[in-house]
């Protein structure tokens, strides 16, 4: 045979082999949303992954919160989502989740190091499974603008202060200020039980039957409703909204128009870079209740998706996304809390953090330790969303005016009974 032939040969049989190679390939579909720069930080991430295995590809389609908390559980219903996906639900996402246990190299690792919150993305009575782990872990509590303080000459509440300390003085430092929204509360249930486990509500009752509307849940809610009518807080955050639909006052916050804002953890790397020295700030700790000063714990997982026809290839996706040495950066370059025991134990230097985040970041990592159990309980609730959701929708009717406290918890009750048994039936 010439050498020619040999060449043309040769070539065909390599071009064969790379197609093979490329039909071989197996592309997943990663379903992600961002609080602030993580997705680009995911995005390198993968692209590292993809590198060291080329038989994987995975697309990572970024999407806003919403669609994540409305979208995506209509889509795993239909059987039509992703392969992996971000959630916030752990709970309600739990039906559709893969257990990756049979195909991990090292299921131990995953339990010593995200046992806790394993149990948050389990079905009730399922104690083994493992769906996935913690993109973060979550605190909820207060972000103040030190700045607007000083400028009032207010002094900030001390660390046991109370929820009505910090409203006099929010209120206080509003007027002398002009900043339009003394205290700013996310429009979340979660958010929203953030103040109601200070003021003991338990969700679950001494019978251990689900119990959405219980005393603290009533001082928590008559405090919300009252500040909006006193002026502590405006209508025209949560007023802006209906439903159980979401609203956060980023905006308003990193404009320098509110002196205290309840929200989270999640929030320090995007205000790390949006306020910049616009104004100081500095993270709290969560105010004080008649039951404790414990906020909420939360946090998003990546969980692995049942539907998925490649469960080995997302195994392997997830074993590297969780492998210490890979997460340890990921939460460094998001200025995340840590949800992995070890590293947790160990201490994370974040990167590019100011001190004001830094000192942020100590502030709710200290606070993961005044948690109350009724808080961890009620995010492990598998339920929980369906109260979070019908608290917020129907909160924001009563102090919309279109109806009162009382109507507000028969309606609560009532969503909650209605939705949990719809679920059941599934």
């Amino acid at each position: 045979m010439k050498k020619t032939g040999l060449f043309a040969l040769a070539l065909s049989l390599g071009m064969a082999a790379a197609l093979g190679a490329a039909s071989a390939q197996t592309t997943l579909r990663m379903t992600w949303y961002s609080d602030g720069a993580e997705g680009d930080v995911m995005k390198d991430l993968l692209a590292r992954f993809e590198a060291k295995n080329p038989d994987i590809k995975v697309a990572l389609d970024q999407v806003p919160f919403k669609a994540i908390n409305e979208n995506l559980p209509v889509q795993l219903a239909a059987g039509q989502g992703p392969d992996i996906a971000r959630v916030v639900d752990m709970g309600g996402v739990a039906q559709y989740a893969l257990d990756l246990r049979p195909h991990l190299k090292d299921a131990a690792y995953w339990e010593a190091n995200f046992g806790p919150f394993l149990e948050w993305m389990r079905q009730p009575g399922d104690t083994a499974s493992i769906p996935g782990y913690m993109t973060q872990l979550t605190v909820t509590g207060p972000l103040v603008n030190k700045t607007l303080f000083e400028q009032a000459g207010v002094p900030l509440p001390g660390a046991k202060a109370t929820w009505e300390d910090w409203a006099k003085a929010a209120k206080a430092v509003a007027d002398k200020t002009k900043a339009p929204y003394p205290i700013a509360v996310d429009r979340s249930g979660h958010r929203f039980y953030g103040v109601a486990v200070s003021m003991g509500s338990t969700m679950v009752g001494a019978d251990g039957k689900l119990t959405p509307v219980d005393e603290g849940f009533k001082r928590a809610a008559q405090m919300i409703v009252d500040w909006h009518k006193s002026g502590v807080m405006s209508k025209e955050l949560w007023g802006s909204v209906s439903g159980s639909a979401y609203r956060g006052a980023n905006e308003e916050f990193k404009n320098a128009q509110v002196p205290f804002y309840l929200s989270g953890s999640w929030q320090i790397g995007q205000f790390d870079k949006t306020v910049g020295d616009a104004f100081d700030w500095i993270a709290a700790p969560t105010p004080c209740g008649p039951a404790n000063c414990s906020g909420m714990p939360g946090g998003a997982a990546l969980v692995a998706i049942k539907t998925t026809k490649s469960p080995k290839e997302v195994a392997r996706v997830m074993e590297y996304l969780a492998s210490e040495d890979v997460l340890t950066e990921f939460y460094a370059r998001t200025l995340f809390v840590p949800g992995h025991i070890g590293i947790a134990k160990k201490g994370v230097a974040y990167q590019g953090a100011s001190k004001q985040a830094a000192a942020a970041l100590k502030v709710f990592g200290d606070q993961v330790g005044a948690l109350a159990p009724a808080a961890y309980a009620i995010q492990g609730n598998p339920f929980s969303r369906i109260v979070f959701n019908a608290a917020i929708s129907r909160l924001g009717q009563a102090i919309a005016g279109e109806g009162t406290l009382d109507q507000a918890y028969e309606r609560v009750a009532a969503d909650v009974a209605q939705q949990v048994a719809e679920r059941l039936k599934k």
